[in-house]
């Protein structure tokens, strides 16, 4: 059974960093994207950031210039490199996994930014 093992996750405060890791397990298959979502209190879940296996990557407009997501794809594991951190992205954040046959979600990792 396929599994996304997320860590990283935590309290800073404003203008403090976390890096956030993700390593996909078991019989997944070729990983076509990992993503990171989040999902704050009372808000719908947004996507954050995305990694294709050829590289490319995605961000939302909210967190362009001060996050970045990376990719092992040796170890499949993607980070997302949180800099610059605000009291708005304060959410529960998800990893993905997109195969062509399935999509796979971590448990979810809170991150908590105070002011």
């Amino acid at each position: 059974q396929a599994q996304l093992a997320e860590s990283g996750g935590g309290l800073v405060q404003a203008g403090g960093s976390l890096r956030l890791s993700c390593a996909a397990s078991g019989s997944i298959g070729s990983i076509e994207v990992m993503s990171w979502y989040r999902q704050a209190p009372g808000k719908q879940r947004e996507l954050v950031a995305s990694s294709t296996s050829g590289g490319s990557t995605h961000y939302a407009d909210s967190v362009k210039d001060r996050f970045t997501i990376s990719r092992n794809n040796a170890r499949n594991t993607v980070y997302l490199q949180m800099n610059s951190l605000k009291p708005e992205d304060t959410a529960v954040y998800y990893c993905n996994a997109a195969t062509a046959w399935s999509n796979v979600w971590g448990q979810g990792t809170q991150v908590t930014v105070s002011s």
